[in-house]
């Protein structure tokens, strides 16, 4: 069979092939692969948060502040989320490679002495925008996918977003390949890869026509099973990186074997899913053959016009057009009601809050303020700020963490790698075990919120008491816990409120973390350890050594953030008790039903800029 496949793609490698791979959606896909484990630089703090801490005199409460600002222009989107609502997503990834550039070189400047050294203030700025780029790509390839496979979104999602949790882990080997051991050298790598990538890639990012079921997009299995392909492949890669890990924690390699380890081998395994993509459009092209082999007597009637690449772009304009025409006609048919006469602004204003505060059924589109004002979202949102805020404040704070309990720096490290591959680990198992449990059990994903909330309490509970050795467990526990978060709240909301305005919704979900980092990584870790450290050196941080040691140094901070992980899950048990009716039913049906679908606004297709 595999010979077959080969054989029969080695005659399809034509140009014409060549271009419907590349104008193709499961390029598209690849393309956001890329851009995606290029885009979790605010996962890696950690492994430079020490040089940055002593390079430039910070004490613990002011580098926990530039790790919330570096949270803060992470996960707040909205400026994102906007924009990618009225332009193609290249506009927002380009806007996204500019503030990377920026804010990153500036940092990287300011660490290595190459400027003046900034005020704080300055430096808030500077990560803060760097960070930020980092929503522009989430928003402009998982926004994009979502749209593009509307009926496989907790799957693609939780692939996607894998590739973002295995970003942290890619970039370790990367900067240990070209720059060799050095933590400020990371930075500067963190400065333009992302760049590079996203200008390699960033038009082949664009949301296309969603036809249900058509021999031309092939059907929800067909799909799923080149989404396994891919999962196939991210598991592979996270397997070479956690071996990469664990052997580099034993053996020392030299600056060329990491170069081998780091650069040839792992860009071949990033490259590995053009495979998969090349394979889902020959089989997309076999399928079209078939059909048009049929015998007439037999075929039954055509689905609707399936744009290829040779279609591109007239093709959906005509369509567009006549779409248009036909909508128009039917308008003009139907009965015309008298005038009304002109409202008052008093009445819109009325009209406008009273539409607000009566939203649709769960499952269809809201309005951007019918879904900010809705008792579902802001549950939602309490309980990702309990469980996101805890699991990030143990992330960032891992570099001191290990540091207190009196682990040596590589092994610091390790625990920091570590947490990118159970965060890949954690996303990955979340998107695909929620699609299943929902598919075949109607098991709520609001429930599985729950279940992460609750193992991440064991995380911190480790973390809080010191036990020996128990970092390695903290550090997993922490780390898949946080990756799990996300595809299950990114997927809920698309869920609950509709695809319409998707990108603006997601990005006000992201907006819980930093809220969350501030106030229990911030208010509470930071100002906690100064306290401990001041005790420890005389009740003065002023000109002397700012490093707290002890297992105190985080105890009362981690027991109370296990009290907030707690409220959290009663938070999320509400939620469940809102929605188990909701996902008891089809919550798919709208995009099963419909001859062909466009998720791109509402419900006409959007023409996108070739």
């Amino acid at each position: 069979m595999v010979l077959a496949f080969v054989g029969g793609a080695s005659a399809m490698l034509t140009p014409r092939f060549a271009r419907q791979v590349v104008l193709g959606r499961w390029f598209m896909v690849f393309a956001c692969v890329l851009i995606l484990s290029a885009s979790g630089a605010t996962f890696i703090f950690g492994m430079y948060s020490k040089v940055l801490k002593s390079s430039l005199g910070y004490d613990q409460r002011t580098l926990n502040t530039l790790a919330f600002f570096k949270d803060l222009g992470y996960n707040v989107g909205i400026l994102a989320g906007l924009i990618n609502e009225v332009t193609p997503p290249w506009v927002g990834l380009s806007i996204g490679a500019a503030l990377n550039l920026f804010g990153y070189l500036m940092v990287y400047l300011a660490i290595d002495g190459r400027t003046a050294r900034p005020p704080v203030w300055l430096m808030c700025i500077y990560i803060c925008v760097g960070a930020n780029s980092q929503s522009f790509a989430n928003t402009c390839a998982l926004v994009t996918c979502v749209k593009n496979f509307p009926e496989s979104r907790g799957v693609v999602l939780g692939l996607l977003k894998s590739f973002t949790g295995l970003s942290g882990a890619i970039f370790a080997q990367l900067y240990l390949a070209i720059y060799g051991d050095d933590a400020k050298s990371l930075v500067l790598l963190i400065a333009w890869l992302p760049v590079l990538v996203s200008f390699l890639v960033v038009h082949a990012v664009r949301i296309m026509p969603y036809y249900p079921l058509s021999s031309g997009s092939g059907s929800t299995a067909t799909n799923n099973r080149a989404f396994f392909w891919l999962l196939y492949i991210s598991i592979s890669l996270a397997g070479y990186l956690l071996v990469m890990i664990v052997v580099q924690q034993r053996i020392n390699f030299s600056h060329a074997a990491y170069a081998v380890s780091g650069t040839a081998v792992l860009v071949l395994l990033l490259l590995l899913p053009l495979a998969a993509v090349v394979k889902q459009e020959y089989m997309i092209i076999k399928g079209k053959e078939l059909v048009a082999d049929e015998p007439t007597t037999l075929r039954e009637p055509p689905p609707p016009t399936v744009l290829t690449a040779d279609d591109e772009p007239d093709a959906l304009q005509m369509v567009t057009v006549s779409a248009i025409v036909v909508e128009t006609e039917a308008e003009a048919e139907a009965p015309t009601p008298q005038q009304q006469p002109p409202s008052s602004s008093s009445s819109n204003l009325g009209s406008c809050l009273k539409h607000m505060f009566t939203p649709p059924a769960r499952g269809e589109d809201y309005s951007i303020l019918q879904a900010l004002v809705s008792i579902d979202m802001l549950l939602l949102f309490l309980a990702t700020i309990c469980g996101a805020g805890g699991t990030l404040t143990a992330i960032d704070n891992m570099g001191q963490i290990g540091q207190s309990l009196g682990y040596p720096a590589k092994t610091i490290n390790t625990f920091v790698s570590l947490i990118s591959i159970w965060n890949y680990a954690g996303r990955v198992t979340s998107g695909f075990t929620s699609e299943m449990l929902l598919s075949r059990y109607k098991l709520p994903r609001t429930l599985m919120v729950t279940a992460v909330l609750l193992l991440s309490c064991v995380g911190h509970l480790l973390i809080a008491f010191g036990v020996p050795q128990s970092l390695y467990l903290a550090s997993v526990l922490v780390g898949f816990c946080f990756g799990a978060l996300w595809p299950l709240v990114y997927a809920i909301i698309s869920e609950v409120f509709g695809l319409k305005y998707y990108s603006t919704l997601y990005n006000f979900g992201t907006v819980a973390s930093p809220v969350g980092a501030y106030l229990l990584n911030v208010r509470v870790s930071g100002y906690l350890y100064d306290v401990e450290a001041a005790k420890q050196h005389g009740g003065a941080l002023a000109g002397v050594d700012k490093t707290c040691m002890g297992v105190q140094c985080f105890h009362k901070s981690f027991l109370v953030i296990t009290g907030v992980t707690v409220l959290g899950i009663l938070v999320s048990l509400v939620l469940v008790w809102r929605t188990t009716s909701f996902y008891k039913g089809d919550i798919y049906a709208r995009f099963r039903h419909s001859d062909s679908v466009s998720v791109a606004g509402e419900g006409q297709p959007r023409k996108e800029a070739e």
